[in-house]
């Protein structure tokens, strides 16, 4: 296109497609965003600026020249900038990279082991950090691992006075654990404010021992339920996440139907999060592998023959469910990588990695 051209033409951020299952039509901009929903007569005619229809595009932004287009560009990344300088920075601490679960699909697990305990010296060097290089700016911190939650006393004293720590600097503490030692850690975590506990439920009873058992081959179901259990009666809240593949895709059904009688669904402090399992460092088996397309195509299957499912989980479909609830779609994103910028990862070993996709991992060290 060449400078100065004022043809109006669809903008490359306009998506346009046929509804499923549906003679409708949907068009979107995200960097304007817009959103309609078009009749068959009037799909057939958008791209044209001399219709009603066409017109009604340009006025929304699907259609735009070149100069409009790199115009309304470069004010939403600068915009997009400013924005990214104010939002809340999560630091995720590895305590330990030991884990007691042999999950089938761990990104960790050729790390290879790693002695050593989280020391005072290392936890008060870590809070030193944040207090100096992050000051000024919103921020949590996240226990990661491995496992941050094992057995042994000493590693229970090197949590308690980290947690005592994290008290003392007026933050509030997320864990990412796999919930088998959740129960034991509860009396630990409650010396401070937490801001979730996200513990991971691969399905109903036989179908998570399968996926997530202990090393050795234990089962670990009833365990992590009782840590959840735990949780809410405490009122931590609790974000349950699913990892989902094709293996364990169709007992999303069983799992939701638990966690409703259970009574999770109904507990304010409850939310879930399914997964995409991909391959990460470490290869798995492919062919159980999603797309992020081929997970959101299942869930509206499983969802349309099992309705009670939303009351589980109600994904979000890229931004479809922001858009039905907010009634407008979300800022646009430039830049999806939080490395270095809205996320840090910090280990008990003084290293320090630009994200949790990283941490541990020989040569990533920042």
């Amino acid at each position: 296109m060449q400078q100065g051209d004022q043809r109006k033409r669809p903008s490359v951020h306009t998506i346009f497609s046929r509804i499923r299952n549906s003679q409708q039509y949907f068009l979107l901009n995200l960097l304007s965003g817009n959103a309609d929903v078009l009749t068959p007569e009037e799909a057939a005619e958008w791209t044209n600026p001399e219709t009603g229809t066409g017109k009604q595009a340009c006025e929304r932004k699907y259609l735009m020249t070149a100069e409009e287009e790199d115009a309304m560009y470069r004010e939403s990344y600068l915009r997009f900038l400013e924005e990214r300088e104010k939002e809340e920075i999560q630091l995720f601490f590895v305590p330990s990279y030991a884990c007691n679960f042999d999950c089938a699909y761990c990104y960790q697990k050729e790390y290879g082991p790693q002695g050593d305990f989280l020391t005072p010296a290392v936890t008060d060097a870590f809070f030193l950090f944040v207090k100096k290089y992050f000051a000024g700016r919103d921020k949590y911190i996240t226990l990661f691992g491995g496992e941050p939650l094992l057995k042994g006393e000493k590693h229970k004293e090197a949590i308690a006075y980290f947690v005592d720590k994290v008290h003392e600097s007026g933050l509030s503490l997320a864990v990412v654990t796999n919930g088998y030692l959740l129960e034991e850690y509860i009396d630990i975590l409650s010396k401070t404010s937490i801001r979730e506990i996200q513990v991971t439920l691969d399905g109903t009873e036989q179908v998570h021992n399968a996926r997530r058992p202990l090393k050795g081959g234990l089962p670990t179901f009833e365990s992590v339920v009782r840590g959840i259990d735990a949780c809410l009666l405490h009122d931590f809240p609790v974000n349950l996440r699913v990892v989902v593949d094709r293996e364990n895709i169709n007992n999303i059904p069983a799992l939701a139907s638990f966690a409703i009688q259970k009574g999770w669904t109904q507990h304010p402090l409850f939310k879930t999060q399914l997964g995409r399992n991909y391959e990460l460092h470490h290869c798995q088996a492919t062919q159980r592998l999603f797309t992020r397309k081929e997970l959101n195509e299942h869930l509206y299957d499983l969802i349309v023959r099992y309705p009670y499912i939303k009351e589980f989980y109600k994904p979000p479909f890229s931004v479809a469910r922001y858009l039905a609830e907010q009634g407008q779609l979300p800022s646009p994103l430039f830049d999806s990588c939080p490395a270095c910028k809205t996320e840090w990862a910090f280990d008990y070993t003084g290293k320090i990695y630009p994200c949790t996709a990283t941490v541990g991992k020989k040569g990533e060290e920042v």
